[in-house]
């Protein structure tokens, strides 16, 4: 069963699992798909993801209940009113205490490496914030904060803006120490006209903390 950080009539959040994919696969397998019907918790629709995390990354999602808090949810997203922080641990340590990162974003691809994400001045604009929340020998604790939300983001910024890889990233760093790419998607606001912000946190997973993150 998926954990749910949040519920109300129109919205829920779930604290989505390193590894589950939120569309599935091409070549099949487990996916977020598995988990909608029972995550209608009464109501007769599946609930529709309102944005997308990396199958690696754990933590915050926001599903919308009915088509009109899908459509106001994207425009809060659109509209870069959407609270977001992320959790990662990089394998290495960056210079600095603190920072925004402002590297707009292109797609590019290849026969022998796939596609992957790569900073261009002709790309779109991408905005990371971003502190430092604590060291680990020659590792790194950072807190990002994204205005805008595009495809591997903190995973291009952190090694291009930063110039240190996510540990266990196996596009942009080496893919080693670690199981998956570490990060988490800690927390999430979502401001509402007429009624209360949504508001979430996840707590951070089993592979963080035997890493030795503590949360806060």
């Amino acid at each position: 069963m998926i954990e749910i950080l949040y519920e109300d009539g129109e919205a829920l959040v779930i604290n989505k699992p390193a590894g589950l994919p939120i569309e599935r696969p091409r070549r099949g397998g487990p996916s977020l798909e598995d988990h909608l019907d029972e995550l209608k918790l009464g109501f007769q629709r599946a609930p529709v993801p309102v944005h997308r995390l990396d199958t690696d990354t754990s933590g915050c999602l926001l599903l919308a209940r009915n088509p009109k808090a899908l459509k106001r949810f994207n425009r809060a997203f659109e509209q870069r009113l959407v609270e977001k922080s992320y959790v990662a641990i990089l394998d290495g340590i960056p210079k600095g205490k603190n920072g925004t990162i402002e590297l707009s974003l292109s797609k590019i691809s290849s026969k022998e490496k796939g596609w992957r994400m790569i900073a261009a001045k002709k790309g779109k604009p991408a905005i990371t914030h971003w502190e430092l929340v604590d060291t680990m020998g020659q590792r790194s604790v950072i807190r990002f904060k994204t205005e805008t939300g595009r495809t591997h983001q903190i995973r291009v910024h952190a090694l291009t803006g930063l110039g240190v890889s996510l540990l266990g990233d196996p596009i942009y760093g080496t893919g080693k120490d670690a199981a998956r790419t570490m990060l988490h998607a800690e927390s999430l606001v979502v401001p509402r006209e007429g009624k209360p912000a949504i508001e979430a946190r996840a707590p951070l997973p089993a592979d963080f903390v035997a890493l030795g993150v503590h949360d806060g």
